[in-house]
């Protein structure tokens, strides 16, 4: 691939890739953010796209070279000597001029331009210097005390724009001018700029301390020490130019050719672009503070209505302690099927029902059965009353949560936060207290979903964690051992031992102990199982409260508030990356070190 195909192609990447970006640009300045600081932004990058566009269609057209400087800096003057010839009105009448001048070639196109050409008194100059580059004579900033219609420093800042690189001129008398310092802050942002000093036939050098005066803020390669009168004289006179002059016109020749167009274009919008998100980034830097205060308490809204019902259900849940312990004895024993020991914990879970059944075998007439079947049918009425009213007492926690007068009183706290942080107060103000106690309601609902939830986990882990293999071999083994000790000496005893070997039977009494050490063995097992489970619900259950308290909840009390900070976060993040992007394409371009550039954020 040869040189030129190469460089072609590598001007067309770069070119798609500042379209990419300007794309992403456009569609953050279209996204209408509720925060204030990155509305600003936004409104401010749209205006850069505006000055974007002028840049993208000037692409390939000569580039613009503006003079910039105080009033009586010798800018006219400077601008004939370049072009050889008195084109433009200088000395003591050119502050008053309310026309810009701009000097072009003969052969150059002015549509190429983009510029408003009614604005312009044209000067058409066949000079070498004009082949690749037009010259703009612009208006001084300091004649004019502030911008009104028609003024000096009205017409420069619409200038400004289409300017691509910037004769900063100044002389002994003027470059400490405040003035014109700040004035040039704005308009040596995406431009090139090249630092000339005039008067070289009566002011001293002053190039070193200008040099330390714009340090800070400008990358100054070069300072030029030019007496214009005296290069326009030697041009006429048909002599070689001499001394920085001749340099300076050089450099603006070369370094502004047209094989460069592309380049000092490219970086003088990145410059712009850097420069605009970074007054951005500045704007939602200094806006963060208060917007951190107001998604803090956001979120502490729904916080504090969960902390309140958590505590109360935690007391709830722990009062109706047996209700759980029941449930939960009742699926081990339905996972460990039929077995010796899980046969005793469903005797154990029925042992009111069992004893209050037996009431029926001292029944002595008809009406005697009918009463004592009408008070174990009250009996079970009862415990299905009281499942029922624990159950119920867990959803009236919810009611506790918040009432009308802390619902006002957090949509008032809110509002502060919301005009401190910028936001539209309208995202909470316009919640009446019907909306907002619909919108607690909805937090509770999704709290007491993930209270139900949780006791069932409860239930189901903790009654897997119990019928396991080990607990099983161990409570099954203990019980098995001593029923077939039980049972089997007595029937060994009459079926084999009696018969065959003249054993003595075994006396009742063996019977009547072995039924006790049954009895005592399995209240002993039971009371050890039971014991196990009562300290993992009440610390399981003691855990979910503290969990629930902990949680957050998918929606609080203000959603258009909450989304409005989503949208917020996910701007800020946006603008970061678009940031990050300029500033990575600006450091991939060369500069150009014969120009200077603006380096202040």
């Amino acid at each position: 691939m040869s040189p030129t195909v190469s460089t072609e192609l590598n001007q067309l990447e770069s070119l798609a890739q500042i379209d990419g970006f300007l794309c992403r640009l456009q569609a953050f300045a279209i996204a209408k953010s509720p925060w204030e600081p990155l509305s600003r932004g936004q409104s401010l990058v749209a205006r850069l796209l505006g000055r974007t566009e002028t840049l993208r269609s000037r692409l390939q057209a000569p580039l613009v070279v503006a003079t910039f400087g105080g009033t009586g800096t010798g800018k006219s003057a400077l601008v004939n000597a370049l072009v050889g010839q008195e084109c433009t009105a200088s000395g003591r009448q050119r502050p008053t001029t309310t026309r810009p001048v701009l000097i072009v070639h003969p052969e150059t196109d002015l549509r190429l331009l983009g510029l408003p050409l009614d604005s312009f008194e044209i000067s058409r100059v066949s000079a070498p210097v004009l082949r690749d580059l037009v010259l703009l004579d612009c208006p001084d900033p300091d004649t004019n005390e502030a911008e009104t219609a028609g003024s000096n420093l009205a017409l420069l800042h619409g200038l400004l724009p289409w300017c691509d690189v910037l004769l900063y001129v100044s002389t002994q008398q003027k470059y400490r001018s405040a003035r014109v310092t700040n004035e040039l802050v704005q308009a040596a942002v995406g431009c090139r700029l090249v630092f000339v000093q005039t008067n070289a036939d009566l002011d001293t050098d002053i190039r070193d301390d200008w040099r330390r005066q714009l340090a800070p803020h400008y990358s100054v390669p070069e300072i030029f020490f030019v007496d214009s009168l005296r290069a326009l004289r030697e041009q006429h006179a048909s002599q070689a130019l001499t001394g920085d002059f001749a340099r300076l016109r050089d450099l603006l020749m070369a370094e502004l050719a047209a094989g460069r167009r592309g380049q000092i274009r490219r970086a003088n919008l990145l410059d712009l672009t850097t420069s605009t998100l970074e007054r951005c980034q500045q704007y939602v830097d200094e806006g963060a503070p208060a917007l951190s205060r107001l998604e803090q308490t956001l979120g502490g809204q729904a916080q504090k209505q969960v902390d309140l019902m958590s505590r109360k259900l935690r007391d709830e849940l722990l009062s109706a302690r047996q209700l759980w312990e029941r449930r939960l004895v009742q699926e081990v024993a339905t996972r460990w099927s039929l077995t010796p020991f899980s046969a005793v914990l469903r005797v154990y879970n029925s042992f009111g029902t069992l004893l209050a059944s037996a009431s029926f075998l001292r029944a002595r007439s008809s009406v005697q059965l009918a009463l004592l079947g009408a008070l174990q049918g009250a009996r079970w009425i009862h415990a299905k009353r009281e499942e029922q009213q624990t159950e119920a007492r867990i959803e009236q926690v919810a009611e506790l949560g918040l009432d009308d007068n802390l619902l006002r009183e957090n949509q008032l706290v809110m509002t502060g936060f919301v005009r401190d942080a910028g936001m539209d107060p309208v995202l909470v103000q316009t919640t009446d207290l019907g909306q907002l106690r619909a919108q607690a309601q909805a937090v509770e609902g999704q709290f007491l979903g993930s209270a139900a939830a949780g006791i069932d986990g409860i239930i189901d882990d903790l009654a897997t964690r119990h019928s396991g293999l080990w607990p099983r071999v161990a409570y099954e083994g203990i019980l098995g051992l001593l029923l077939a000790y039980v049972i089997g000496w007595p029937a060994y005893n009459f079926f084999i031992a009696h018969p065959f070997l003249d054993k003595p039977l075994i006396s009742s009494d063996f019977y009547i102990h072995g039924l006790v050490f049954v009895v005592i063995v399995s209240t002993v097992l039971v009371m050890l199982f039971t014991s196990r489970l009562r300290g993992g619900l009440v610390e399981r259950v003691s855990d979910l409260a503290r969990s629930l308290a902990q949680q957050k909840m998918a929606r609080g009390l203000f959603p258009r508030l909450e989304e409005a900070c989503r949208e917020t976060q996910s701007g800020r993040e946006q603008l970061a990356g678009l940031l990050a992007e300029s500033a990575a394409m600006r450091r991939e371009l060369p500069d150009n070190a014969a120009l200077g550039f603006s380096s202040r954020p």
